[in-house]
């Protein structure tokens, strides 16, 4: 805002003070141009990859937050460390895998493991719905009826009907 890049839309955050000026701290601002923001490759760690997996063992498919990292080609073998190579794997499936390929083991990958998308910053969805004066400026959720299965839209929370 200081520069130019953005204009304050909604205010309600106070105030920081300097000591020649005080600035408004804005809750809702829009750009003024297009930022270009720089390409971020996702970092491999642990949770990373149980996020990509939906903290889901790739070989039986149960959902557990007791995963191991396994790598699909072992490492004794020449595999690698990077994101086509590992997936997250259960304690029991990983000590049934061993040091072996899947075809070795007789075991089959749910799905073929591959880099993640590079969007940047993750931040939950209900995190924007938690503020009630970004509301206006957020798409309706939708909801699915018990009693007919249809898809209903209605406003997130916080905001009156």
């Amino acid at each position: 805002m200081f520069c130019g890049k953005a204009e304050m839309i909604e205010d309600g955050r106070g105030v920081v003070h300097t000591i020649q000026t005080t600035f408004p701290l804005p809750s809702v601002i829009r750009l003024t141009g297009h930022v270009r923001r720089p390409f971020h490759q996702r970092r491999l760690t642990r949770l990373e990859v149980f996020i990509r997996d939906r903290f889901t063992c790739q070989y039986c498919g149960k959902e557990t937050k007791e995963l191991t990292i396994d790598h699909v080609k072992p490492r004794s073998q020449g595999g690698e460390h990077t994101w086509e190579n590992v997936v997250s794997a259960c304690k029991l499936c990983n000590r049934k895998k061993g040091g072996r390929t899947p075809e070795q083991a007789s075991m089959k990958l749910l799905s073929t493991p591959r880099a993640p998308r590079a969007y940047g910053y993750h931040v939950p969805f209900q995190y924007f719905y938690s503020h009630e004066e970004w509301q206006k400026y957020l798409p309706q959720q939708q909801k699915v009826s018990s009693a007919t299965g249809l898809r209903i839209s209605v406003p997130g929370p916080g905001v009156a009907l």
